[in-house]
């Protein structure tokens, strides 16, 4: 058997080995959704990073800094900051009420079903922009692997996705994440020594770099300073608010745990970035004329490296892949079952119906992307570039709610609808309308801002016990 295809195949072997484990030890929601909140530090921080770690890092970050140079790097200084901002401002107060899910947080700190199935509808249309970023990234690497087209490995890899996220839930995904997590070190840890080993160290890589590409090291040698800065503020707000990081928030087991797992994170996710930013530019030299900056990460994986290794790194990047989309996924469904069936359609729904409705909602919210990419939305767009507007959404619909929402009283019901709604319109409009030297999340989240303030100030304060969830 092809090597390459018997270190994938043992891969997915052991994925599905972990689902069908995780099965049987999923007894009840709290389970299937946040783990029973029980996980410690490194498992959680494990999570969050892999979580974070996505073909935007391995895929779409050496594409955006391909295309348009360094400069790009300076986007990614923000990520660090922003976990700092979960841990120290954030996690205190939003974890005080464990909940399942971003939505039900919404319903308690605003008493309003209402509020929480905006901010379920939000989720669901954020994930399947999201996950189409990924699923054309799973096609790349069937593609450059085992010569199969695009389209076959995206359908293949969205299948795999599937099965063992419907039926492990949370229990699953942190543990493949766990995994994940390793090859991902595992791979940009061993991969970047041989790089540089073969350009002969980082100063000659550095001149061929210049040489190949002049523009590479210039702050606007590809994008323009108004946009980094907009990136930047995107990456720090999606970051912090994103449903996905701060359901880990209630995973893990108390405020101790969340301060260290963060930390781990914060310094997995910035070594991670540092290393990835090397092949980059180690890509830049080998093949500076691709069509699309996208091929730059799965060419330099088959082309430079030993076939061993190389194709260590090709599994260290679908493993990124799949432990973003479980993990949005696993949102997406809670949302669903939890905050729109059971919350407004059903509230005498089983516990028995809700999971069925929930593993129901991931399948469907995992295929309508792979519908959409076949029909070609989002055809030719860099994968980062779709990352970065699931990441404007996010941050434009609930950083405001959530983290206004538990450091200022007089947030009302409201005032959160209306920011919710404002801040995912506005970032759309802009999207298709404004100018591209602009990320969307500015105008977005400006809205947002304003909305919620102005509006909540313009309507009934919330009651006392209303209030002493999370200010008591």
């Amino acid at each position: 058997m092809d090597i390459q295809l018997m270190i994938f195949a043992l891969y997915f072997v052991l994925i599905f080995f972990i689902g069908w484990l995780s099965l049987k030890k999923t007894q009840n929601e709290s389970d299937y959704w946040i783990a029973g909140g029980k996980l410690g530090w490194l498992v959680g921080g494990s999570t969050m990073a892999a979580t974070h770690t996505s073909a935007g890092t391995f895929i779409g970050t050496i594409g955006v800094i391909y295309t348009a140079g360094w400069s790009f790097g300076w986007v990614v200084l923000s990520i660090p900051l922003a976990y700092w901002f979960m841990a120290a401002v954030l996690a205190p107060r939003f974890t005080r009420l464990k909940q399942l899910t971003l939505p039900a947080f919404i319903e308690a700190r605003y008493d309003s079903k209402g509020a929480r199935g905006v901010a379920a509808v939000i989720i669901v249309i954020a994930t399947v922009v999201y996950i189409q970023a990924q699923i054309i990234a799973g096609g790349l690497v069937a593609n450059t692997i085992f010569g199969i087209s695009p389209t076959n490995g995206m359908i293949i890899f969205t299948i795999i996705l599937l099965v063992y996220t419907v039926i492990g839930g949370m229990i699953a995904v942190v543990y493949t994440d766990f995994l994940q997590l390793i090859i991902m070190c595992l791979g940009a840890v061993v991969s970047v020594p041989l790089a540089l080993n073969h350009f002969g160290g980082i100063d000659n890589l550095l001149g061929y770099v210049e040489i190949v590409r002049p523009t590479s090291f210039e702050w606007d040698g590809g994008l323009a300073p108004s946009l980094l800065f907009t990136l930047s503020l995107a990456f720090f707000l999606g970051s912090v608010a994103t449903p996905e990081k701060v359901t880990r928030l209630y995973a893990m087991k108390d405020m101790k745990t969340i301060r260290k797992g963060i930390l781990f994170t914060i310094l997995v996710v910035t070594i991670i970035n540092l290393l990835v930013f090397i092949l980059a530019l180690g890509a830049t030299v080998l093949f500076p004329n691709l069509p699309n900056g996208d091929l730059a990460m799965p060419l330099v994986a088959k082309t430079v490296l030993p076939t061993f290794i190389g194709t260590l790194m090709l599994a260290a990047i679908t493993p990124a892949m799949m432990s973003t989309v479980d993990s949005l996924l696993l949102v997406a469904g809670a949302a669903l079952s939890e905050d729109l069936f059971q919350s407004l359609i059903k509230p005498s729904a089983t516990k028995q119906e809700r999971l069925r409705v929930g593993r129901i909602g991931i399948f469907i919210v995992g295929v309508i992307p792979l519908f959409l990419i076949l029909s070609g939305v989002g055809e030719g767009e860099l994968i980062q570039f779709i990352v970065v507007l699931f990441t404007a959404l996010m941050a434009a619909s609930f950083f405001t709610p959530v983290v206004f929402g538990v450091w200022w009283k007089r947030g009302t019901k409201y005032g959160a609808i209306a920011s919710m709604l404002g801040g995912v319109i506005t970032t759309l409009i802009w999207k298709a309308y404004g100018t591209p030297t602009i990320d969307p999340v500015l105008p977005g989240f400006v809205v947002s801002i304003v909305l919620y303030f102005t509006v909540s100030l313009m309507t009934k304060r919330p009651s006392d016990e209303v209030i002493g969830r999370y200010f008591g």
